[in-house]
């Protein structure tokens, strides 16, 4: 018995649904502690061997961790699609800066795009057994990724960034292997690595990047794969720097091995240069997606590597959705041609945003960091209290937690829709929030 939730099965698999289950409405929370297996076995009349097994189903679908001695436990961000349970429910009359959303406002109109993709493809129909890429849409795709010094690749087109991150995990890492991701970091992918049934080592990012220091323990201590994001990193907005990235590189030429994934979801509204990673491991994938640019409901990503890499995610496409709709990249192709979107006014729109936020906090003696992208990260002692205390005050933020493993408390703001009106009462209700002490450093 857990509470008033009594686990239930005789099978290993019926064991395993009923926690998940549980997990999945909320019956059993994040951080609760699951009985010992023996003592379980016992409760269910059942060899432990059998409960052994359950768990280590729920621990390789990310639903449970074990931490030797100390027990099985529900994971923080457990792996379930019952609900999200780090969150803020945000009440009628509270302004929301933490969903992390682009500006609908500088979103390109699709819709003469895709009525000029419809009729393309009304005379051309894409039937089965066709190519899975849009010729135009390779061609403009590789010139830009040439352009950015991103080494000569094949191409796949998946469904944004984290449908290619999983895709490229998948055909490469077993159940057990570790990848090395970043802290704070994106909170979809700190849940997908370890639903995968992969462990994660957290590596400290500073607004030049991944420490390089930290990149070579993780990979020197095992890990198989290493995921960067180059750009308007989540949430702390890091930009991959020149410097950052010889440093990198250096680090990764001492380990050939490594699986490099590299995220440039940040393309079309950040103002920062790429400085990519890949070339320098025999197994790399760099992903580009659309989303934030051209409206997050437009699921596509280009993703370019390493021939055998790009080669099994194509096959294992073939094997499940087969391809991407080739009317939605005729589409964006259209949005490319046309020059829909006015890259450097958004970019400049979202730097501006930021930079005003940054400095009215540093006027308060508040450090923030956010050197691209739609969001602006905020250091604080107590993170539970700081967003209640915002949230009363009429700030809905996002807690740290959704994206950070070891890394200190902290607060996401999202500015893509703040006016410059709201600068200074957010950054008053900050202030007020964190109280007369100032907190420094994110790492």
């Amino acid at each position: 018995m857990l509470g008033d939730y009594r686990i239930e099965g005789r099978r290993a698999a019926e064991i395993s649904a009923s926690i998940e289950q549980a997990v999945g409405t909320g019956e059993l929370m994040p951080g609760q502690l699951l009985p010992p297996m023996r003592e379980l076995a016992l409760e269910l009349g059942v060899n432990p061997n059998t409960v052994a097994a359950a768990y280590r189903t729920l621990r390789e679908r990310g639903v449970i961790e074990t931490a030797g001695r100390r027990g099985s436990r529900v994971r923080p961000k457990p792996a379930t699609t019952g609900r999200e349970h780090i969150r803020v429910d945000v009440p009628e009359g509270v302004r929301d800066v933490s969903n992390g959303n682009p500006d609908p406002a500088l979103l390109p109109s699709l819709a003469q795009a895709f009525a000029a993709a419809a009729e393309q493809s009304d005379r051309q129909p894409v039937m089965y057994g066709e190519a899975p890429v849009e010729p135009e849409l390779a061609r403009i795709a590789r010139a830009a990724l040439d352009a950015d010094g991103v080494p000569d690749g094949p191409l796949a087109v998946v469904s944004g960034s984290l449908d290619a991150i999983e895709r490229v995990l998948a055909v490469h890492l077993k159940p057990g292997d570790t990848v090395a991701v970043e802290d704070p970091g994106w909170g979809s992918l700190l849940d997908l690595v370890p639903a995968l049934g992969l462990r994660t080592a957290p590596v400290g990012v500073d607004d030049e990047g991944p420490l390089p220091d930290q990149v070579r323990g993780a990979l020197a201590g095992g890990a198989r794969a290493l995921i960067v994001t180059d750009r308007a990193q989540n949430p702390t907005g890091a930009v991959v720097s020149a410097t950052r990235a010889r440093d990198l590189r250096s680090v990764l030429r001492a380990h050939p091995e490594t699986l490099l994934i590299e995220d440039d979801h940040g393309h079309g509204i950040v103002d920062q240069p790429l400085h990519p990673l890949a070339g320098v491991t025999r197994s790399w994938a760099f992903v580009r997606s659309v989303a934030k640019a051209y409206g997050p409901d437009l699921r596509l990503g280009v993703l370019t590597g390493d021939a055998v890499t790009v080669d099994r995610v194509r096959g294992r496409q073939r094997l499940g959705p087969g391809w991407v709709s080739r009317i939605t990249q005729r589409a964006v192709v259209r949005l490319w041609a046309d020059g829909a979107l006015d890259t450097p006014a958004v970019a400049a729109a979202y730097r501006a945003r930021r930079d005003q936020l940054i400095e009215a906090l540093a006027a308060r003696g508040i450090e923030a960091h956010g050197r691209s992208g739609l969001n602006v990260w905020i250091p604080v002692p107590d993170e539970t209290g700081a967003v209640a205390r915002l949230l009363h005050s009429g700030w809905a933020v996002a807690p740290g937690a959704r994206f950070r493993m070891s890394a200190p408390p902290g607060i996401r703001i999202s500015v893509s829709t703040l006016d410059a009106d709201e600068t200074g009462p957010l950054a008053d209700a900050v202030a007020a929030a964190l109280g007369p002490a100032p907190v420094r450093s994110y790492v």
